[in-house]
Parts: structure tokens; sequence; C-alpha cells
């Protein structure tokens, strides 16, 4: 338990950090003592199918869950870190029930105070409330940079999720950034003909920390 004493213990999970495109995004998912969903696990270790059929399980079997989004503009604002804690703030605001604590995974508190934390190394993998926010934060951000790839197609968003797959990379070479690039990152050294748009890129020590691989 986070708190002792806690009563509503939230779990927190966030997908996109290590993206080139599309937002940073936050699940907080709070469950009960129920028997969770079949195959409920860390969204990484489910095929794209699989983890659709678990969402769909897991959202009428939690109390409650709720996203929140930072995005390219406010991650080259403010830098990951505090970008992290805004769409988590942005997720816990939104649940229709105050946790009195929070699981987190991963070693890093981006939350602090007035949050009681806990935080949980593969938590994604031992505590079901954490499970239930990275299948759900995974789903949900795939569908929306699904929907990108529609209005951009020559990048790939619906298959790679703005991560920095082949069919990305070459895009930016020829086309350059979409609005829903990441401006501040390392990539756009390695583009000649767009390195000139690329923002002063803030709290590399935060982000060092969190282990991001930003190109």
């Amino acid at each position: 338990m986070v708190a002792r004493g806690a009563r509503v213990v939230a779990g927190v999970d966030e997908v996109g950090r290590g993206a080139w495109a599309g937002p940073v995004l936050v699940a907080a998912a709070v469950t009960d003592l129920s028997v969770p969903p079949v195959g409920l696990t860390d969204s990484k270790l489910l095929t794209a199918r699989r983890r659709e059929e678990v969402a769909a399980a897991v959202e009428p079997w939690v109390r409650a869950y709720a996203f929140g989004a930072a995005g390219p503009e406010e991650i080259d604002a403010l830098g990951m870190t505090a970008a992290l804690r805004l769409a988590a703030e942005r997720a816990l605001a939104a649940l229709p029930i105050r946790p009195d604590a929070i699981v987190l995974d991963g070693k890093h508190d981006f939350l602090g105070r007035p949050w009681a934390v806990r935080c949980v190394i593969k938590g994604d993998q031992s505590c079901v409330g954490v499970a239930a926010a990275s299948v759900l934060a995974k789903v949900h951000r795939d569908g929306l940079m699904a929907d990108l790839g529609k209005e951009y197609p020559a990048y790939g968003f619906e298959s790679n999720a703005g991560y920095p797959a082949p069919v990305h990379r070459a895009a930016l070479a020829e086309y350059g950034p979409t609005p829903h690039h990441r401006m501040s990152w390392a990539y756009w050294d390695d583009l000649p003909a767009w390195r000139h748009l690329k923002r002063p890129r803030l709290e590399p020590a935060d982000d060092r920390q969190l282990g991001l691989d930003l190109g």
C-alpha cells in the first residue's frame, strides 16, 4: 500500500514519452479488490489486437479511469518532466473520485506533492491498477495517432504511433515536421534540411534521469 489508511489508490502510467510526434499521455485507473480481467498485464507484452481486447474488458471493470495529455508544444516549452507532471495532474483531476495515494510505474516520481506516491519498477506487471492504466493509455494514444495518420499518411502514424520507425524517418527527411512533432529534440540534428527549425531543449538533466531516448 502506498500510504497506511489509503482507501482510494490510483494506478498511473504513461505512454508516448519517447515518441517524436504526438502527445505524452497519462492514464489513471482506480480499481477495487475484484478479480481482474484475464490477460491484464503491461501493455508492451500484448499484441495490438490483444491490447484492444483487454482494454475493452478493463473499462467496465475499473471503478474509474481518466486520461490526461501534454501536447508537443507543451513538451517543447516545459521539458518532458514538467509535461509528464502536467499530463498526470490532468488525468487525476479528471477522475470522478480523488485518490488518497498513487502507484506510479517506474522509479522516478514526476508527480510529487501533494500526492502520496509509491514508485514501483515494472509496476505494470505487478500492480493491477498500473497494468490497467498501461493498457488503457496505450490503446487510447494509439487511436489518437491513427487518426493523425489519416491526416498525415506519409508518416505512418497509424503503425508507428509517432515513434522513429523507418517510414517516419523518411517522411521527416522529405517533408519536414507536422504541427504534431516535438521540435526541441535531438533528431533534428540529423535532418540537414530542417535542423534550422529546432528549438532549444529544456531540462536535459531531468530527461536523462527519466531514461528518455530522444534520438
